[in-house]
């Protein structure tokens, strides 16, 4: 009880002078809600007599109230929206003991509490559609002020400002910021549209493991843990890929997770170290049959979401209808630099990073190279959906070989708004290629990349029981949302970002 505003010390008088009163502060019982405020406010109409608007029954936060004599108005906030309430103390307190009014909701009902009502909906004479208040009663009593309460003024604002309050007390944001709270919307939706979307196709939704002997499926540091009984070192998974090629190899003809992965790797605007990914792996098909699919895909959640195939984001105006550009990595290259890389060794290519001032490390092989100067010079500048294909075979371990083009493999990543959103390839299902390709990952590891894979023997014994040709994808499902919402950070698509200790 230390450290107490006086906000707070006032509404812990409140909650025991309501417990003195006999008014439980807490109650069990249910409270049955029959409207919501959203429901009512588009709906309602006096011309029409409709008996649902007689009996109201609605429930939420008070979020601000104004009292006036022997009437009050307040507004109250449920899930949807917020509604006014009228509050006559003749009709919510008949006969002539006035003191349960007075004294419960002109001084011991904070805003921010929860109360539940019941009356019938009317217009204002200002023209505010309202509830008349019958009865009222407190559902749940707020010890805490919400932050932007002025309960001196009985003023609101609808907006948190303070990234620290937004990201780490995430239950207040949502109560007072309705953009916050839509955004959370359009990632459910979102997430719905796809899995509908992939479940028409016919592909069947799995889950695969979360903690993981070795960790595999993308170049990421992982999170390691022990498991005391089995004595073991485990890992937080970095990607599903591994284990749902399995689930190719087992008979599925497409498979699909959305799946929680965990990356030990800096945090920025774009990156968190806890993301959602969904992957999707389906048989008998390559990248050129997925490319096609994902702009279908992305096309129908954008006019799902939008009504539209144009998303507005920041100041650029995206545009999801097929078909979309489609260009080779070293064309991309060599269209924002006017540098032709295609030909060159690992110290060629050393120089011409260090030519357009692009950081590197002694640890950085030929691909890291070529993936930083994409990153740097041509990654930013890709705003409408891209295709980025045809990756050297170095920077791909689990992608098939091109099967025209000499140290390439069959791999695109799709950019929007300067960012990779997905990651798809033909997958490499030649076990004797791919030990090769974990070996010389296993090289890069004894020299400092602390991202390279490791060899994963079991998922090598089952590409040698046989798998059939695959495409396989990776939405960053955050990176998503914040396109379609229009959020300039992933923190403000993740409901609980990951943050440094809260100070005292």
């Amino acid at each position: 009880m230390t450290n107490l505003s006086e906000h707070e010390v006032q509404r812990r008088q409140a909650l025991q002078e309501l417990i003195s009163l006999g008014i439980e502060p807490y109650p069990a019982e249910t409270f049955e809600v029959n409207n919501l405020s959203k429901n009512i406010l588009t709906n309602y109409s006096d011309s029409v007599q409709d008996e649902r608007w007689k009996h109201i029954s609605i429930a939420g936060r008070l979020m601000s109230k104004r009292i006036m004599g022997s009437a009050s108005f307040a507004v109250l906030q449920d899930s949807e929206g917020k509604i006014q309430l009228y509050i006559s103390r003749d009709e919510l307190c008949p006969g002539d003991d006035k003191s349960l009014y007075n004294a419960v909701f002109k001084k011991l009902l904070d805003l921010g509490d929860f109360i539940g009502v019941t009356g019938y909906v009317f217009i204002t004479k200002s023209g505010e559609i309202s509830i008349h208040v019958r009865t009222m009663k407190l559902l749940s009593k707020a010890l805490k002020p919400l932050p932007f309460v002025k309960e001196k003024e009985g003023q609101i604002y609808d907006e948190v400002t303070d990234p620290e309050l937004r990201y780490r007390q995430r239950y207040v944001d949502l109560n007072i910021d309705r953009k916050s709270k839509e955004t959370f919307i359009i990632r459910s939706k979102l997430q719905q549209t796809m899995r509908i979307f992939l479940l028409e196709k016919g592909y069947l939704e799995v889950e695969t493991p979360v903690l993981q002997p070795i960790y595999g499926g993308a170049a990421a540091r992982p999170f390691k843990t022990h498991h005391n009984s089995l004595d073991m070192t485990l890992y937080l998974r970095i990607a599903d890929e591994l284990y749902l090629k399995r689930l190719i190899v087992g008979g599925f003809d497409g498979v699909f997770e959305f799946a929680k992965d965990f990356r030990n790797e800096g945090m920025d605007r774009t990156h968190n170290p806890e993301f959602t990914m969904m992957e999707l792996y389906v048989a008998y098909k390559d990248y050129v049959w997925m490319m096609d699919f994902v702009e279908e895909m992305l096309e129908r959640i954008a006019i799902d979401l939008n009504g539209s195939t144009k998303v507005k984001i920041a100041d650029n105006e995206i545009d999801f209808r097929r078909p979309w550009l489609r260009l080779t990595m070293y064309e991309a290259i060599h269209h924002f630099t006017q540098i032709d890389i295609s030909q060159m060794d690992e110290p060629a290519l050393r120089q011409t990073a260090e030519k357009l001032h692009v950081p590197l490390d002694a640890s950085m092989g030929k691909s890291k190279i070529i993936d930083e100067i994409f990153g740097e010079k041509c990654e930013p500048f890709l705003i409408q959906p891209t295709f980025i294909t045809d990756y050297p075979v170095e920077m791909s371990p689990l992608a098939k070989k091109h099967r025209s083009k000499p140290g390439l493999v069959e791999r695109f990543e799709a950019i929007c708004n300067g960012k990779e959103i997905c990651n798809a390839f033909s997958e490499l299902n030649d076990p004797l290629d791919q030990r090769k390709r974990f070996e010389e990952q296993l090289q890069l590891g004894k020299r400092g990349d602390e991202e390279a894979m490791m060899v994963d023997e079991d998922f090598l014994r089952a590409l040698e029981y046989g798998m059939p040709p695959t495409a396989g994808l990776g939405i960053g499902i955050d990176r998503l949302a914040m396109i379609m919402s229009d959020s300039p950070s992933i923190q403000d698509v993740i409901l609980f970002p990951q943050m440094r200790p809260e100070r005292n």
